[in-house]
């Protein structure tokens, strides 16, 4: 597992007394979780698949580091932190926390929908565990 789960509440508090803080009209938190439906069943609508118990999950630190500071070149984008957790993951645990911080709503909702994108598509490697004796896709 990765460090310590981190607290939002902790997280606000160091945003609000950073240098950028005088910028920024609004943060938004992205909290993934490792859910009991597995992706195909939520994205393809395959019906007979099995309950997710768990997940192995890593990430490619580097390219993380790349897309955030791709994000922190977008209009409006002043503050950025990431978490994300690395293991063996049971269902409910947390697989990353990301925080934006921007001068206004649609500039902000674009940078976390860009950032949690290019994490989930380029920087990290999942794989489900269902239900019967550890199988994974």
């Amino acid at each position: 597992m990765a460090d310590r789960i981190p607290s939002m509440d902790e997280w606000l508090v160091e945003a609000k007394a950073d240098a950028s803080a005088p910028k920024i009209g609004m943060y938004l938190v992205h909290n993934g979780v490792v859910r009991q439906t597995a992706r195909a069943r939520v994205r393809e609508g395959k019906q007979d698949m099995k309950p997710v118990t768990g997940m192995l999950f890593s990430c490619d630190r580097a390219r993380m580091d790349e897309a955030i500071q791709d994000t922190y070149q977008m209009e409006g984008i002043f503050y950025l932190r990431v978490w994300v957790n690395e293991g063996r993951l049971q269902a409910g645990d947390d697989i990353m926390y990301v925080l934006v911080g921007g001068d206004i709503r649609p500039h902000v909702v674009k940078a976390l929908e860009y950032l949690v994108g290019r994490i989930k598509s380029e920087c990290v490697q999942e794989q489900e565990i269902f239900e019967d004796a550890g199988e994974t896709v």
